[in-house]
């Protein structure tokens, strides 16, 4: 699988290093060079100085017709604003952002950007720990090209660390 992965902050440099590990061909992109300082070394995949949310840049590191697009920049506007950029204009299919805003992630979502909720994901797995059930709210949700998202529960298990996957509706 192509991926590309715009920021390279903790998750961005984290999903670059466990995708590239598992074999995956990871582009990432980020403003600042020392950013990918937290890249480990054993990294195989290209890391590019540039703007991810401008789309000559997205198309100089070839993310034009990735298989999968990751937005996760701390800002919501520059995430959905990228990830629409790859879906409407380079022709990738699967791609996400990094909304921190549950009402914004919603809204993006019903655009046709899928949105993964900071938020959602972190009180839905502390109420896990807690033994306390979810609130419910879906923490990703599916962009889709008609503009009506579907939504995805996950509740994080007592033993996960990350996300294990992105669900994709059938």
């Amino acid at each position: 699988m192509r991926a590309v992965i715009v920021g390279c902050g903790r998750v961005g440099a984290r999903m670059a290093q466990v995708l590239d590990a598992t074999g995956h061909e990871v582009t990432i992109v980020d403003l600042f060079t020392r950013s990918f300082d937290r890249l480990p070394a054993t990294f195989q995949g290209s890391a590019i100085r540039g703007d991810g949310t401008d789309e000559d840049t997205l198309r100089r590191i070839g993310a034009e017709g990735a298989d999968l697009f990751l937005a996760l920049t701390e800002g919501d506007n520059r995430n959905a604003m990228s990830a629409q950029l790859a879906l409407e204009s380079l022709g990738i299919h699967r791609a996400y952002a990094k909304i921190n805003d549950p009402v914004r992630a919603q809204a993006f979502a019903e655009l046709g950007i899928g949105t993964m909720c900071r938020t959602t994901l972190i009180a839905d797995a502390l109420l896990t720990a807690l033994g306390e059930p979810a609130s419910g709210d879906p923490s990703v949700r599916e962009g889709t090209s008609h503009g009506h998202a579907a939504a995805t529960k996950t509740r994080p298990s007592a033993d996960s660390t990350a996300v294990d996957s992105i669900a994709r509706e059938a």
